[in-house]
């Protein structure tokens, strides 16, 4: 628990120092997107949360605050890249769906360097009760910092996302919500740590828990 208020408190100091665009006026006529959320009642939703509203804002940035037991970190969220995306992850963070949550992959290859979030039961299990499309051009690139959504296929985000530690020299399928901004350190001290896993994909050698979420 003390290491908890710890890292609350380094991200609000982390909060202090950045300078964001969202505290700027609203513009009068703000540009929307109509979202398409399908509930998966074969796969019910891991923790309370209602299906967000179909309708998103599709311009302007919001950050995103994390506290974990490795540190804290800020993630930028880009409204007009991935307006339904963004639009979600803001509604799971402020229903708090990630608080007290696992990640339960990382891995360190050759070929894909990335931490996986978002799923409460285990690795690919436990979202939201509900599935939407992806927001993807073909031109999409991943590199260090990167936030996106993880999928079992098209059409299939939810919760799951991943933050790319090193590269990720993977296919253009996966919706690119926005990049680390501040904490990156955050995410070496995790690979630092270990992976138990001899192909260094798997679980953390030691569990890597979000304590807290939130928006600004």
């Amino acid at each position: 628990m003390k290491r908890s208020f710890t890292a609350l408190i380094a991200a609000a100091l982390v909060a202090m120092t950045l300078t964001t665009t969202t505290a700027s006026a609203v513009p009068v006529s703000k540009p929307v997107a109509k979202c398409e959320f399908t509930p998966t009642p074969e796969n019910p939703a891991a923790k309370p949360v209602r299906v967000p509203s179909p309708v998103a804002r599709a311009k302007g940035t919001v950050d995103v605050y994390f506290v974990t037991n490795y540190g804290p970190f800020v993630v930028r969220m880009d409204r007009a890249n991935a307006p339904c995306g963004v639009h979600n992850f803001v509604h799971l963070v402020k229903s708090r769906f990630y608080d007290a949550t696992q990640c339960f992959r990382l891995t360190n290859s050759s070929r894909l360097g990335v931490l996986q979030c978002g799923d409460i039961y285990r690795q690919e299990e436990g979202g939201p009760g509900y599935k939407f499309p992806d927001e993807v051009t073909g031109q999409e690139t991943y590199p260090r910092g990167t936030v996106a959504y993880g999928n079992q296929g098209p059409g299939t985000n939810g919760s799951e996302f991943f933050v790319v530690h090193s590269f990720a020299n993977i296919a253009p399928n996966y919706t690119v919500l926005g990049h680390v901004i501040a904490g990156m350190s955050t995410f070496d001290r995790m690979v630092a740590a270990g992976i138990a896993d001899p192909d260094q994909d798997g679980p953390p050698a030691k569990p890597i828990r979000i304590y807290k979420v939130w928006v600004h």
